[in-house]
């Protein structure tokens, strides 16, 4: 069975990118797949900014990326880029992790003026990693995600509808 990983890129919590890929969790799993969830929050922060390649969480993080068959990662957009704690995580992951893996990028952001950061900052950095099955990515704007106070997520219809094609892709892809 293929397995995905989702990996939140988000410092905060909460966090509507991380609530994303919980809500994608329960869609994959509707499809047949299983998922483990990775936070850049889950390495200590001394370990990103010393870079710590012997880090025990870095490796347990290399070692979900490397067994898994498909990745989606979720990131908010700050100034038309995903967060520096994804980039220093992505920096410490193996220069090849990501070959061989499909790749489905979500970002979250306040305005559409950040809507191409999919392709323009977080596609380049996948395909350095050796990616070559890159999905189209999804890009949802905040004031389309709305948390209750018990943290459910509701997405309005279309984005909802975009985020199962996105995911229904990724499903496809990886079987």
């Amino acid at each position: 069975m293929s397995s995905i990983l989702l990996l939140s890129g988000s410092p905060s919590t909460p966090s509507r990118s991380e609530a994303i890929l919980h809500h994608a969790a329960g869609i994959l799993s509707d499809l047949g797949l299983t998922t483990q969830f990775v936070s850049v929050r889950d390495l200590p922060p001394e370990d990103l900014a010393l870079a710590k390649f012997d880090s025990p969480q870095l490796k347990a993080i290399q070692q979900k990326v490397a067994q898994a068959t498909g990745i989606v990662i979720s990131a908010p957009v700050y100034k038309a880029s995903y967060p520096g704690v994804l980039k220093a995580l992505l920096d410490l992951l193996d220069q090849d992790a990501f070959t061989g893996k499909v790749i489905l990028p979500i970002a979250t952001g306040g305005t559409l003026a950040h809507l191409l950061s999919i392709d323009f900052a977080m596609k380049p950095v996948l395909a350095v990693m050796g990616a070559t099955h890159i999905l189209r990515g999804v890009y949802i704007l905040s004031s389309q995600i709305q948390l209750d106070a018990a943290g459910t997520l509701q997405l309005e219809a279309d984005i909802e509808e975009r985020l199962r094609a996105g995911l229904q892709a990724l499903a496809q892809a990886v079987k």
